[in-house]
């Protein structure tokens, strides 16, 4: 699936899954409370270098590292670009 950005080498581009909307004691957060996701939507995969075999694919559900990435923003939606290393699990 190709939407207009192709990552290189061993990179994914992610797109953050959204924020819960309320605690489990049923407390609506406001935006700046809500804490910021760490669970994602793999949409393109590079093609992987010598090194290192590219392990996920466009659709896969991940948990990733909290700093890691650079998010862009391209058609109006935010994406983080970020190492198939900063990659912690494939949720299943």
């Amino acid at each position: 699936m190709s939407f207009g950005i192709k990552p290189l080498g061993s990179r994914v581009v992610i797109k953050k899954l959204e924020a819960e909307e309320k605690t489990e004691g049923g407390i609506i957060l406001t935006s700046s409370a809500k804490e910021q996701p760490q669970m994602a939507e793999v949409v393109a995969v590079g093609p992987g270098t010598k090194d290192e075999d590219m392990e996920l694919k466009a659709g896969d559900k991940v948990v990733f590292s909290k700093y890691a990435g650079t998010e862009v923003k391209f058609h109006s939606e935010e994406y983080t670009i970020m190492s198939q290393s900063d990659i912690l699990a494939v949720v299943e």
